[in-house]
């Protein structure tokens, strides 16, 4: 296809911008680890980064743009016969809806819609079966997901992704190098991860934490719980009520969590304790 049909191929429905760059496609495979797993590939677009990844790992790619669907097991027909890549055809979220992408340890290789991909890492931060994330997302997301304490850019994510392994903004790549090409600066972000642990909880406190990412990291966790329990709290750790969230050590969270949760669990039992007394009256 000339840069113009690839232009009117792109649906901005699903956020398609195709990387088109060749430099690009090969510092991504440069990247994939060593350890021999299969790929799971998330919105092939028109398969140029597929192209490279059969011939060194198998593939299973997601696709929802039915267009494309038919685009990708046309070109690739050969690799789909051979067993080498296998095209579904659907939304990837629904199918983790049901369980993991895959019923092995895979690895997630993709250049993700803007629109979609924060929710696509997370979720994959939660499959068991991913062992690592390689993935093209807007430069503003990768640095999220891969700042250290102490920075401007340190949040929810950060903690999220650093939970279960290490993150890393491997490089940066220009507009230019899709058609179209995007209004923002892209970023290959990659998450090796250690091991997996799903605690929605968790993920909620965080969220209070980070509310408002500027103010006082006691004043947003006041607004949820007792004000009370949290100076106490903050007392107990040697906390400066005035730390703001993105200057605590990702350490800290883990503790405030669980020092939290033991006094929420606490305050449970004694309702349900005084539910029973007046029950049995």
């Amino acid at each position: 296809m000339i840069e113009s049909d690839l232009t009117q191929f792109a649906n901005k429905r699903f956020g398609q911008n195709f990387l088109k760059s060749d430099f690009y496609i090969h510092k991504i495979i440069q990247a994939i680890s060593n350890d021999d797993l299969p790929v799971i590939e998330i919105g092939p677009g028109l398969g140029d980064l597929t192209k490279e990844l059969v011939r060194v790992r198998s593939v299973t790619a997601f696709e929802v743009d039915k267009r494309l669907c038919e685009h990708l097991q046309s070109t690739f027909n050969e690799s789909i016969q051979s067993g080498r890549l296998d095209i579904k055809c659907g939304d990837v979220l629904e199918r983790w809806g049901s369980g993991s992408l895959l019923d092995r340890p895979y690895q997630l290789v993709a250049n993700l819609p803007y629109y979609i991909a924060t929710n696509i890492i997370l979720r994959a931060l939660k499959d068991p079966n991913c062992q690592s994330i390689l993935v093209m997302v807007q430069k503003e997301v990768a640095e999220r997901f891969s700042a250290k304490a102490g920075t401007r850019e340190f949040s929810a994510l950060s903690i999220l992704a650093q939970k279960v392994g290490k993150a890393t903004l491997c490089f940066e790549v220009e507009a230019e190098a899709f058609i179209p090409p995007p209004k923002v600066t892209s970023a290959v972000l990659l998450i090796e991860k250690d091991y997996t642990e799903d605690d929605e909880n968790f993920e909620a406190f965080l969220k209070v934490a980070f509310k408002q990412p500027r103010k006082k990291l006691f004043k947003n966790l006041s607004v949820f719980f007792d004000k009370d329990n949290v100076a106490n709290l903050f007392n107990k750790l040697d906390l400066d009520p005035n730390i703001r969230p993105h200057e605590a050590e990702i350490s800290i969270y883990h503790r405030i969590y669980n020092e939290l949760k033991d006094i929420l669990d606490g305050q449970e039992q004694k309702q349900r304790a005084k539910l029973k007394t007046k029950q049995s009256k």
